[in-house]
C-alpha cells in the first residue's frame, strides 16, 4: 500500500501548480489512479512457489508432511497412500483468497472445505472431534457409522447412502456438491475415485490406517484438520487423547498378569489378523495384552489359513503370510 500514498503526495504537491479549470479535470484522474492501486493491492494473491515453513508438530504420525507459504496455501503429502506405494500423493490447499497456480504439477483443494463426503468410518471421529460433524453430506455405508451424533443426523436424512465400492452411486454425489471426497485405497486402483475426480470433485487421500503406532493413526485429525483451517483445534484435541492414552498405558502396565488375547476377522476361509507391528497389535501391547502374533514383524494385515488361527487359539506360535506372499 505504501505505493498508493506515495503517489498521492506527488498528487498533492502538483495540485499547487495547475489551474483552478483544471482541477476537477485532475482530482478525477486522481481518484481513478487511486481506486486502480487499491484494486490492485486487494487482488487475490498467486501461491508461493516456495513453501517456507514445515509444521514440525507432528510427533507420531508417519504418513503426512505439511509445509506452509506465507499466502498460507499449504502443500500435504501423504507419502504412502496405499500399501507398497512408490510414490507419495501431493496436495496443495488453497485460500478463497489466492489465486490457484495456472498450471499446477499437484491436486489443488480449495479451503475451507464446507460439505464432505468420507468414505471410512474411522473419519468420522475426526469431523465429531473437530466439531464439523454437519459437514458430511454422503457416505458409503451408513449403517456401519456408530458416532451417537452422525447417528442422529443419519435419522433426520441429514447423510446420503452412496453405495461401496463399484455400487457407488456418482449421480447421487454429485447432487449432493461436495467440496471434496476423503477415500482410502488398499492397492494402486483408484477405481470409482478417477470417475470422481473427472468430475471435477477433489478426491483425498487419507492413509491412516496404515501408521504402526495407534497415537500416529490419532495425529491423523491434524491432517483432517487442515481441509477446515482448523488447525490449532486439532492440536488441543491430541493433545488430550495423547494424555489419556498415557496415563491408560501406565495403568495397565502396573497390572499382575497379561491376557493373551487374539484379534481378527474371518473372511471366507482366510483370517485377517493385524501383524505384530500393526498399530492394533500396539494397542493391545499398550492396553496390557499378549499378542498370539506379538513376534511377527509386519505392519500390516496377516493372512492366516483357517487352521492357523485354530491352533493359534491352543497357545502356539505359527508361521504367518503376508498379502502377496505364496
Amino acid at each position: 500500500m505504501t505505493p498508493v500514498f506515495t503517489h498521492l503526495k506527488t498528487a498533492y504537491q502538483l495540485l499547487n501548480e495547475i489551474q483552478k479549470e483544471n482541477l476537477l479535470r485532475f482530482l478525477t484522474v486522481a481518484l481513478l489512479y487511486v481506486l486502480f492501486c487499491l484494486t490492485g493491492c486487494l487482488e487475490k494473491k498467486t501461491p508461493e512457489k516456495n513453501l517456507i515453513n514445515s509444521y514440525t508438530n507432528i510427533q507420531y504420525a508417519k504418513g503426512f508432511d505439511i509445509k506452509y507459504a506465507a499466502d498460507g496455501s499449504i502443500e500435504v503429502t501423504v507419502k504412502k497412500p496405499y500399501p507398497g506405494a512408490k510414490e507419495p500423493l501431493v496436495y496443495l490447499l488453497v485460500p478463497d483468497s489466492v489465486h490457484p497456480p495456472e498450471n499446477p504439477h499437484t491436486a489443488i483443494i480449495p479451503i475451507p472445505v464446507k460439505r464432505i463426503v468420507c468414505t471410512s468410518t474411522t473419519h468420522i471421529p475426526l469431523l465429531d472431534y473437530l466439531d464439523q460433524t454437519n459437514a458430511l453430506v454422503g457416505f458409503p455405508g451408513l449403517d456401519y457409522i456408530s458416532s451417537p451424533a452422525m447417528r442422529k443426523r443419519i435419522q433426520k436424512k441429514e447423510v446420503t447412502e452412496l453405495g461401496v465400492d463399484k455400487n457407488m452411486d456418482l449421480e447421487r454425489l454429485i447432487t449432493l456438491k461436495p467440496d471434496m471426497v476423503m477415500a482410502y485405497l488398499v492397492a494402486a486402483d483408484f477405481g470409482q475415485f478417477r470417475k470422481v475426480e473427472e468430475l471435477g470433485i477433489p478426491v483425498v487421500i487419507n492413509a491412516e490406517y496404515l501408521e504402526p503406532h495407534p497415537l500416529g493413526r490419532a495425529e491423523w485429525i491434524k491432517f483432517m484438520a487442515l481441509f477446515f483451517g482448523l488447525r490449532h483445534k486439532a492440536d488441543s484435541v491430541f493433545r488430550h487423547i495423547e494424555s489419556e492414552y498415557v496415563v491408560t498405558r501406565q495403568l495397565a502396565m502396573g497390572a499382575s498378569s497379561r491376557p493373551v488375547v487374539m484379534s481378527g476377522i474371518m473372511y471366507r476361509d482366510t483370517w485377517f489378523a493385524p501383524g505384530g507391528k500393526n498399530h492394533g497389535a500396539r494397542l493391545l501391547a499398550d492396553a496390557g495384552c499378549t499378542y498370539v502374533w506379538e513376534e511377527n514383524d509386519s505392519e500390516e494385515i496377516l493372512e492366516l489359513s483357517y487352521e492357523a488361527m485354530l491352533e493359534s487359539q491352543q497357545g502356539h506360535r505359527l508361521p504367518t503370510r503376508t498379502p502377496g506372499s505364496s
